[in-house]
């Protein structure tokens, strides 16, 4: 369950008054799951809320990206999946569970997450920065033109999260216009 505003926001698209208003929004699982036939997946998927591997070869970590919101002392979060090389995957699941683990250098990794507002961001780069024990990795986007890598460094407004809500909300909807 995310953060939420708990005074809501008139939605400009239905014209209903939603009762909170998300500061946060999760996948639950890499892209790359639903490639997977699924009478396949018990014997090619190994996947805790944290981590997924498949085949073996191809190695996910769960992360956030956050993003400040202007007038906000808590980041809007987008709880999301990357793919790492093994040799990270294994050092990340070596330390998971060890204090001090949040001085390790950053690596890289590539979303596996859809987050249609920005576009295709399927294999966007990010750098994945390991935080304290109980805290998921931090991704940060590498590219600086990207939307979401804007977002990031210059944070956004709560009419962008408004927005945001509107278009997660309602997507797939026809417009009334």
């Amino acid at each position: 369950m995310g953060s939420e505003l708990a005074t809501g926001f008139d939605c400009s698209v239905c014209g209903l008054h939603h009762d909170v208003l998300p500061l946060s929004y999760s996948v639950k699982a890499p892209l790359a799951v639903l490639r997977v036939a699924p009478e396949e997946i018990d014997e090619r998927i190994v996947m805790t809320a944290d981590q997924c591997v498949i085949d073996g070869r191809e190695f996910y970590l769960r992360g956030r990206i956050p993003v400040p919101v202007h007038g906000l002392e808590e980041p809007f979060i987008w709880g999301v999946w990357a793919e790492v090389g093994p040799k990270d995957f294994f050092r990340s699941n070596e330390l998971w569970s060890t204090p001090g683990r949040e001085v390790e250098p950053a690596f890289k990794g590539y979303l596996d997450s859809d987050l249609f507002i920005f576009g295709n961001t399927i294999n966007l780069e990010v750098m994945v920065e390991t935080q304290v024990v109980g805290r998921r990795p931090h991704f940060t986007v590498i590219d600086p033109a990207h939307g979401l890598a804007r977002d990031q460094r210059e944070g956004m407004s709560m009419e962008r999260v408004v927005e945001i809500a509107e278009m997660i909300l309602h997507r797939g909807e026809e417009s009334s216009d």
